[in-house]
């Protein structure tokens, strides 16, 4: 399986129903206007049988760090830190549920934001995590930040360590 970044001209993107209107929305009306602009990059997952049908999807782009939000610790630790990688969107088609695609899309979000904070470096990955995500997240070691129970991060550090 790879993702590729999303080609409005070549992938079915009207098709795609995760079952969350405004993520449906984002992927046909917004991600390839984001992207022309530079804010953000959406990367899709194909479905191999049928190369125009999307599995999946998310989004990537920086996130200014609030660091009152974290913990004690790591404020300290990255008290000159200003930006974290934002997951801002991943979601699945309702058509591929239960067949493992929103942690393969996940570890592979990650796996580019550890390449992209080996070049630019950047202490942490950020979700906001709607609609019940909370706890596939936290799964994969996620934490919630202070007074925002939806928002959740985790250290570069540890998710390189987590691959290793």
């Amino acid at each position: 399986m790879n993702t590729v970044l999303l080609d409005k001209n070549r992938l079915d993107r009207k098709h795609f129903n995760c079952g969350i209107e405004p993520l449906n929305n984002y992927l046909k009306l917004m991600a390839s206007q984001q992207a022309k602009k530079d804010n953000s990059r959406t990367f899709v997952l194909e479905d191999h049988n049928d190369n125009s049908r999307i599995i999946g999807f998310y989004t990537l782009t920086m996130v200014p760090i609030v660091l009152t939000a974290l913990p004690d610790k790591l404020q300290k630790k990255h008290s000159s830190s200003t930006s974290a990688g934002l997951i801002a969107r991943l979601a699945v088609d309702k058509r591929y549920h239960g067949r493992g695609f929103g942690e393969w899309l996940l570890i592979d979000a990650l796996r580019k934001l550890v390449a992209a904070s080996d070049t630019v470096a950047f202490p942490l990955v950020v979700v906001d995590a709607k609609d019940g995500a909370k706890q596939f997240y936290q799964r994969f070691g996620f934490q919630a930040f202070q007074h925002a129970e939806h928002k959740l991060f985790i250290s570069i550090a540890d998710v390189r360590a987590s691959f290793s």
